[in-house]
């Protein structure tokens, strides 16, 4: 067996324990009861300590320095395979498996600290976390070139860094200031949307989730969808578990949760099979995967045709008057623009704005210039400064996110920078399907997920994300096909 035969082996069995973990902590969020949180904690610091063990052994070593690729897709997992061991041998195995288990105790902590709006309750855990997390980014930015915050980046998205968002974000931010009230004043004028009638029973609810899951394409044979207090897709690409959570007074929040997480599913039921377990077998990385979420949810889902489709099975659902289910009454109501407390059910326009003060707040805690004492007041004034809101309390604050008490610190980014990419891959997407429209009107969206399968799914982690957008669209990321959608959908009366 080659050298580079060997490692495939070795990375196979590192990417089903890291599958096993994720099984864990999908059932964790969606079915384990509150009594076994510690006993999991176990479970996930011995899980992560084995992957470690086998990543950073010295054959390990031996067989990167001996390992030639047998083609370009080789090429590109060997690669992966070094920085992978890189980023390992920068922590020692004991710093590894303490992660886990803070991150897992300050998680549960975390569920009790949200539903009390109490950030005291989970204070000395997440100060815990921060401080692990602290020493895992320094220890890999010493081992990468990089400064710390950069190098907890790069285990969400691969060669994007805080000198490349900064600019990004701060242009958005000057354009959200003229934007806002433009797109507020244009609503007003059009009026209130007429309210959907409901109550929605949860069953129905979970059946119509299923139903447009499906007619997205996703294929119950190979995922499940439950229930969680924080909607996410996890599992494996052959097993893949979505989760959303149901308010009979609202059906948004659990179709629409679905619709985005059935992105994410999809781009992992369409990563390359004949990589699976490898590196180069993965997702191109969380700027990526949001891509995928979004450009099912925001770019196609939320479009006036699809609203159309989707709104005839909802009144078929719930009866009455049809009036409140057409699809431009759908779009008041599912595209209105609001400055609100909750990242999770902010409108597209104001979402990056969530996203931008969690960037900075996440790196002033990881470089130490922020006390996680001190977050939630650096919360509210930064919501306060970016839409003019402030929080009257933790829960609609600092508390409303699970990502920073599950050790998290990095990821945040990836949320706007994958809107931007979706709003870019949907450009390129109407120019390669003229009948796009007419497709999404019907409910047909084989051809949007084909086209999205074979320049995004099935590309894996071979290109970086600049260059899959090159590859997919033309260009690397170009922030002007985002606010271009957005001035067609909210600034044009």
């Amino acid at each position: 067996m080659t050298a580079y035969r060997r490692l495939t082996a070795r990375f196979a069995r590192i990417g089903a324990l890291g599958e096993a973990a994720g099984m864990l902590h999908w059932d964790a969020s969606a079915m384990m009861p509150p009594g076994g949180g510690a006993a999991r904690g176990e479970q996930l610091a011995a899980l992560a300590g084995l992957r470690h063990d086998l990543l950073v052994a010295q054959d390990v070593s031996l067989d990167l320095a001996e390992a030639v690729a047998e083609g370009p897709w080789d090429q590109a997992n060997l690669e992966l395979m070094r920085h992978d061991h890189r980023r390992a041998t920068a922590l020692p195995t004991d710093l590894v498996e303490a992660v886990e288990r803070a991150n897992s105790a300050c998680e549960k902590l975390w569920r009790q600290a949200k539903a009390a709006a109490d950030f005291a309750l989970v204070r000395p855990a997440l100060t815990e976390v921060v401080k692990l997390q602290r020493e895992v980014a320094q220890a890999l930015g010493e081992a990468l070139g990089m400064t710390p915050y950069d190098a907890l980046m790069d285990g969400y998205q691969r060669g994007v860094t805080a000198a490349d968002v900064e600019p990004v974000f701060a242009a958005y931010e000057s354009w959200l200031a003229g934007a806002l009230p433009k797109a507020e004043a244009i609503q007003a004028r059009r009026g209130p949307a007429l309210p959907l009638p409901g109550p929605f029973p949860v069953a129905a609810q979970r059946e119509l989730c299923r139903a447009m899951a499906q007619v997205v394409g996703l294929d119950f044979a190979h995922a499940r969808l439950d229930e969680s207090l924080h909607p996410f897709c996890g599992g494996t690409p052959t097993d893949v578990r979505i989760t959303t959570f149901y308010d009979e007074s609202n059906v948004a929040k659990a179709l629409l949760g679905v619709l985005h997480e059935t992105g994410h599913a999809m781009y992992e039921r369409g990563l390359p099979e004949a990589f699976a377990r490898q590196p180069v077998g993965e997702a191109a990385g969380m700027a990526a995967h949001e891509s995928q979420s979004l450009i099912v949810e925001m770019q196609a889902c939320r479009s006036d045709a699809f609203l159309g489709f989707l709104g005839t099975r909802l009144h078929a659902l719930a009866g009455g008057d049809p009036a409140p289910y057409a699809a431009a009454n759908l779009g008041k109501l599912w595209r209105r623009v609001e400055r609100g407390f909750i990242r999770v059910d902010a409108d597209e326009m104001t979402y990056p704005a969530h996203v931008i003060l969690r960037f900075k707040l996440e790196r002033a805690l990881i470089e130490g210039s922020l006390q996680v004492a001190d977050l939630p007041e650096a919360w509210n004034s930064g919501l306060s400064r970016a839409l003019g809101i402030t929080p009257p309390n933790d829960a609609l604050g600092c508390l409303q996110d699970i990502h920073w008490h599950d050790g998290a610190f990095g990821y945040f980014p990836s949320y706007t920078l994958g809107a931007m990419a979706a709003a870019q891959l949907m450009a390129a997407l109407r120019r390669a399907e003229p009948d796009l429209d007419a497709q999404l009107a019907r409910g047909d969206m084989a051809p949007m997920m084909r086209w999205l399968g074979e320049k995004v799914h099935s590309q894996g982690a071979r290109l970086g994300f600049q260059d899959l957008l090159r590859a997919a669209t033309g260009k690397p990321l170009d922030p002007a096909d985002f606010t271009a959608h957005l001035t067609a959908r909210y600034l044009t009366d």
